[in-house]
Formats: structure tokens, sequence, C-alpha cells
């Protein structure tokens, strides 16, 4: 593996991510170059038209972000990042998957796809990082 030697020592260490972990946002998987992180919806998550706050979704993607790219190489802070929503999710539940398609010398670039539980793409996300 990487930085952490199992999913549940990221989940230790990310839990100094108290704005993620505050929100209800976990770490599902963890692999080489990839994640999946989730979170239940709330009420409190929720804008003034009943719809997700674009705030929420984009902390699940820049979470997801920060656990991948700091199991390949830590510290890793976000450079840049861009963000695509595609739809309002009608779930109770947004999983967000990171996969690294740049992994170089002092910066690497992850993809962030949301999804919901009714299998709806939510929003996409675009990271690049720079290492420490």
């Amino acid at each position: 593996m990487g930085t952490f030697a199992s999913t549940e020592e990221a989940r230790n260490y990310f839990r100094q991510d108290r704005f993620a972990t505050v929100n209800g946002m976990t770490i599902d998987s963890l692999g080489e170059n990839e994640c999946t992180c989730s979170m239940d919806l709330q009420e409190e998550h929720r804008n003034a038209v009943g719809g997700v706050m674009g705030g929420v979704i984009y902390t699940l993607c820049d979470f997801a972000f920060a656990v991948a790219s700091n199991q390949v190489h830590s510290p890793t802070v976000a450079q840049q990042t861009s963000m695509n929503f595609f739809r309002v999710t009608k779930g109770k539940k947004l999983y967000a998957h990171a996969v690294c398609r740049k992994d170089g010398r002092t910066s690497c670039v992850y993809n962030v796809d949301v999804k919901d539980d009714l299998g709806k793409d939510i929003a996409q996300f675009v990271g690049t990082g720079f290492k420490l």
C-alpha cells in the first residue's frame, strides 16, 4: 500500500479532518491509487430549495481527494480544483470515488466521481495536488 498501512489507519489519521467528519463523511475503502468516501445526507446538508448544498458535495470530493492523494504521498495539498454538478440527488447517501490520473514528482491529478445510492451521477471533481 502507500502512506497508510490500512484503511483503518487512514480513518484514524483523517479523524483530524474535523469539517469532513463533523459533517458525517467517512472513508469506505482505500487502495494504492484510489479511495471511496461517503456520507449519509441529513436535513442540515440541504439548501433553501431543498437540494444538497453544493459545498457539501464539494467537501466530500475534497475529502476523497485528500485521502487518496495522501495515500500516495504525504503531505499533498490541493493546488487547483474544478467541479461540475450534474443533477440534484433524490437519494439519501453520496459516494465519492477518487482515482489518480497522474502521479508526478511534485504534482498529481485526481478525478473524483460522485454518485448517489440510486446509482445516479451527481458531480465530478478534478483536483491537482502539490506534494510538499
